[in-house]
């Protein structure tokens, strides 16, 4: 039986992506580096914001300077975070229904933790039971450990939970926590991109969710 949801955050309950290509721009334009455009922002992230910055930077940047570029952005983007990102069309209520059906919520992100703190607190009031973002000493999806952390405050096993995300590093989040994977369609990939990933279980819109974790699951 399923009591609790697990959401990945950018791409998934988020579009996030305005807000991360200026504030990726503003970092390298402060370093006097090329601007990149959304698309490219876009098949940047999802590796955590250093694999981003990497991707960002021109090819051959130095070790240092893209921890310079890493060091700008982080506090720059903590404060600049929500101000074109919106919840997806539906997500909110979808939230909401899971929570009234007595599902818990949370959301893992490889985005910065501040950042996680900060955008559930001011854009998802009472949404979640738990959050957890990038923290020094525990792995990066796709490893496991954040889904085992969640899933312990939580106080669900792992056969008591489904992930939701919208990306292959999703997909192989769930794989290695033992977990069933809903795949988004209205993220940041597409949906041949998530069939060719692996993706078994597809929603197109967020009230096809709680259909989906009855049926399918």
């Amino acid at each position: 039986m399923i009591r609790a949801v697990i959401f990945d955050m950018d791409g998934t309950i988020l579009n996030t992506l305005e807000d991360l290509t200026d504030s990726i721009n503003v970092a390298l334009n402060k370093f006097g580096m090329p601007l990149r455009g959304i698309d490219e922002v876009r098949s940047f992230v999802g590796n955590g914001i250093h694999k981003t910055i990497e991707r960002a930077v021109p090819e051959g940047t130095e070790e240092e300077v893209i921890e310079e570029v890493y060091g700008f952005f982080n506090p720059y983007y903590r404060k600049h975070c929500e101000i074109k990102t919106r919840p997806y069309d539906g997500i909110v209520d979808l939230l909401h229904e899971l929570r009234a059906q007595g599902y818990k919520t949370a959301v893992i992100s490889n985005k910065e933790n501040g950042a996680v703190i900060k955008l559930v607190d001011t854009v998802f009031t009472d949404c979640f039971d738990y959050c957890l973002g990038d923290t020094p000493g525990i792995k990066l999806k796709p490893e496991r450990d954040m889904v085992d952390i969640t899933l312990d405050n939580l106080g669900v096993s792992v056969n008591e939970a489904v992930y939701v995300g919208d990306s292959d590093v999703d997909i192989l989040t769930a794989r290695n926590s033992d977990m069933k994977c809903i795949s988004v369609t209205w993220g940041f990939r597409s949906r041949d991109f998530l069939i060719e990933s692996g993706a078994d279980i597809l929603a197109d819109k967020p009230a096809d969710i709680p259909e989906l974790i009855k049926s399918s699951i």
